[in-house]
C-alpha cells in the first residue's frame, strides 16, 4: 500500500509539472513587430491589424491584442503574442522582425552630486 501511494504522488507531481510547462508555453507577452510600410494610400493601423489578424483569426481579436501602432520613426506595432503566434507572425509577408518588448531603467535612483 505504501509503495502505491509513493507512485501516485510521483505521478501527480510530474503531471502537474507538465501542465505548468504547457501553460507557460502559451503565455502571451508583449512583442514589438517591425513591418514594411504599407502601399501608398493604405492606412498603417489597418495594415497592422490585418497583419495581426493572420495569427489571431479575426480583426476583432487582433484589435483587442494590439497595444500600439507605430507610424512615425518606425513602422510596426506592439501586441500581446504567444510564442506560437510569434513564430507564425515572423513568417508573414511584410513582417521584418518580432522582438520582445523590454522596459529599461535609465538609472537606479537620484544622482548624488557634491557641490
Amino acid at each position: 500500500m505504501h509503495n502505491n501511494s509513493v507512485v501516485v504522488l510521483i505521478l501527480l507531481f510530474f503531471s502537474s509539472s507538465v501542465w505548468i510547462c504547457i501553460a507557460k508555453m502559451g503565455e502571451a507577452k508583449v512583442y514589438i513587430v517591425y513591418t514594411e510600410r504599407p502601399e501608398e494610400g493604405v492606412d498603417q493601423e489597418s495594415f497592422h491589424v490585418n497583419t495581426l489578424a493572420s495569427v489571431y483569426g479575426s480583426e476583432e481579436a487582433a484589435k483587442g491584442a494590439l497595444i500600439h501602432s507605430y507610424k512615425h520613426a518606425a513602422c510596426g506595432f506592439s501586441a500581446k503574442l504567444t510564442p506560437q503566434q510569434v513564430d507564425q507572425l515572423s513568417k508573414q509577408p511584410g513582417v521584418l522582425q518580432v522582438v520582445p518588448s523590454r522596459t529599461l531603467q535609465l538609472h537606479s535612483g537620484p544622482a548624488n552630486f557634491n557641490v
